[in-house]
């Protein structure tokens, strides 16, 4: 089962595009890339930008935290490529797999590095839900006409979950000895990172802003003209549903909720799933100096790769540490 999820995860991501492209056809497609212009990639790039220094700058505090060394030099390219890695590979999470086992082997200890990783991702992923959560239950009209859809795919979720749970336990039967160990240092780890919560969540608040932000150009790009109390909250809502693990790159389930939230609103599924391409195409704008780095990486890398394989750190889209 563990080892069918990636496809079944990308599955369900393409299934719920293919859906709504029968269900709206192309047009909220095509007028999604109609409405993208020069200026707009602009302000893509600049958001993008600020998005990925602070959340670089909450690597940087938790990574440090657990005794691992990193600057911001070396942490704002690297997440640029962890971003990028995650948009154009299948499975959303191999450019952060990347970025974790190369700092890990970079400062010595893999495990660590792996951690903080893990760490700053699910620092990085509890503000939006909280409030994403928060929002939700003050939408009432919004609620109701998701609860169709949300229900059905909790209860899915939920049995793939416990699925892989059991999987996961049959195949660490024969393997405890370490077990014990490894739980005690994700939790000494865990420990030591909630000593720095506010600083994390005031990173946190700060990138999810750019994000709203972001969100918001796209809605106007499009010729959302509601006020930002009703458009916030509904941006808020597909933030919260990114963060499920069913999506292809981000796309599948935040377009899906933006065309209901949006009907729901009165404002129109069709300008909602236009809403969410435009900002599909923008995050993927975004992250494009990501593309950059990793080509300076490769460069640097090639001297040796001509000599011998780098050891012990998966080589990603031709890159290595």
């Amino acid at each position: 089962m563990t080892k069918l999820w990636p496809w079944l995860r990308l599955l369900i991501g393409v299934g719920i595009l293919a859906a709504l492209l029968w269900w709206h056809s192309t047009d909220a497609f095509v007028d999604a890339l109609k409405a993208i212009d020069a200026g707009a990639v602009a302000v893509a790039l600049a958001i993008g930008l600020l998005t990925t220094v602070l959340s670089a700058a909450r690597w940087c505090l938790v990574a440090r935290r657990l005794g691992l060394p990193l600057t911001m030099a070396g942490a704002v390219p690297d997440y640029y490529r962890a971003q990028f890695l995650n948009a154009v590979l299948p499975a959303g999470v191999l450019g952060d797999v990347h970025r974790a086992v190369s700092h890990g082997h970079r400062s010595g200890d893999v495990g660590r590095g792996v951690r903080a990783v893990f760490l700053e991702r699910v620092a990085g992923q509890v503000v939006p839900v909280l409030v994403g959560l928060a929002v939700l239950f003050t939408q009432p009209a919004v609620l109701s006409a998701m609860a169709p859809a949300v229900t059905p795919a909790l209860v899915v979720l939920g049995v793939v979950l416990s699925l892989l749970l059991v999987a996961a336990r049959r195949r660490r039967t024969g393997h405890r000895t370490g077990r014990p160990r490894a739980v005690a240092a994700v939790f000494a780890d865990t420990r030591a990172v909630l000593d720095i919560w506010p600083a994390i969540v005031v990173l946190s608040v700060a990138a999810l802003a750019g994000h709203l932000t972001l969100f918001v150009v796209a809605a106007r790009l499009t010729g959302a003209t509601a006020p930002l109390a009703t458009l916030v909250p509904l941006l808020l809502l597909a933030l919260l549903v990114m963060v499920l693990p069913v999506n292809v790159g981000g796309w599948g389930p935040r377009e899906a909720v933006l065309a209901v939230a949006f009907g729901a609103a009165g404002l129109g599924s069709a300008q909602g799933l236009t809403v969410s391409v435009v900002y599909g195409v923008l995050t993927f704008v975004a992250c494009l100096p990501g593309a950059a780095a990793l080509l300076v990486k490769r460069r640097e890398v090639a001297p040796e790769g001509r000599d011998q394989a780098p050891q012990g750190v998966p080589a990603l889209a031709g890159v290595g540490q």
